[in-house]
């Protein structure tokens, strides 16, 4: 068993944040360790929270976070912010607006950046949750960058996911023509003492009825005022009640499959693309003189890559 886990093992909290930064950098024993985790994880309730930029995410996770405390869970929190393109770290860090939970015991925090990934979450953000998951944490909340096609990667990752969307900002238009009606497993209509809640609450129903479902499940709207802790109580009855829908309906065990054969690819496809890296980087990268004078094209370079792999030491093609 790898040393980290051992130590996660034990509940040590800085040997759960040395396991994430190792993931983070693609450390060389990260599958070790990955590995060593797996069967440790105490199956945790994922939760995924998207949302534009302003509907109050993370003001909504804040409260999430305290009214999950009283109940006596333990919570871990991944907001995941965009990726600075010149330092690669992440730009906003929403951990400033949960500062009340910094010295709590039973919350974990931690901003990630997007590293560059289109579908919003990184492959060490799903690693990271499942370093959380085995520590042992009740309640795991993702908190992604924003909405859009960009942010359908949620649903590959979390339990549940949570849409947040507020009155008078049109988002209800740009979130159907994303297709995130189809992976929202409940809508929170936030900031509902504004004016247009009614209006934002039959949108939504009608783009509801537009939306062929192939489960029986409807996804409930919940309306929160967050920072009057309003609504959380039934946010949170939502959030169990889609739970336990997954688990005597067999969708749970479905999604857990997909994600599962979705994840094993993603492994596969970074490892070679890392020794293929290695490997071109150590040739120093043959095929770039022929690039730059143009008596080549990528393609041509990719495919001469790809068949130097395929053959075997014995140089006969497999």
């Amino acid at each position: 068993m790898h040393p980290l886990a051992q130590r996660i093992q034990q509940k040590e909290e800085r040997a759960l944040a040395k396991a994430i930064t190792l993931a983070e950098n693609n450390g060389e024993d990260k599958l070790e360790l990955l590995k060593s985790i797996y069967p440790q994880q105490k199956g945790a309730h994922w939760i995924g929270i998207t949302g534009s930029p302003g509907a109050g995410k993370s003001s909504l996770v804040n409260r999430l976070i305290s009214f999950l405390r009283k109940k006596k869970m333990t919570v871990a929190v991944v907001a995941v912010d965009p990726t600075s393109p010149f330092s690669g770290g992440s730009i906003l860090g929403d951990r400033v607006r949960m500062a009340d939970h910094f010295t709590d015991p039973g919350v974990f925090i931690r901003s990630m950046g997007t590293r560059g990934s289109l579908g919003g979450l990184s492959r060490s953000t799903k690693e990271t949750v499942r370093l959380m998951d085995a520590y042992g944490f009740d309640v795991i909340l993702i908190e992604t960058v924003g909405v859009g096609q960009s942010e359908l990667d949620i649903m590959k990752l979390a339990d549940s996911v949570a849409v947040v969307l507020n009155p008078g900002s049109g988002d209800v238009v740009q979130v159907f023509k994303a297709g995130i009606m189809e992976i929202a497993d409940l809508f929170v209509v936030n900031k509902a003492d504004m004016p247009g809640v009614p209006k934002l609450l039959a949108e939504i129903e009608a783009m509801l009825d537009l939306v062929k479902h192939d489960s029986p499940y409807r996804p409930p709207v919940v309306q929160t005022i967050s920072t009057e802790n309003k609504g959380l109580h039934e946010l949170w009855e939502s959030l169990l009640t889609h739970r336990e829908y997954l688990e005597k309906s067999g969708e749970g065990k479905e999604r857990k499959l997909s994600n599962l054969k979705r994840e094993v690819m993603e492994v596969v496809q970074h490892e070679i693309y890392q020794q293929v890296w290695k490997q071109e980087q150590k040739n120093g990268f043959s095929w770039l003189a022929d690039l730059e004078s143009g008596t080549t094209d990528p393609y041509t370079a990719a495919e001469e890559i790809l068949l130097k792999r395929m053959q075997p030491a014995d140089g006969k093609q497999k």
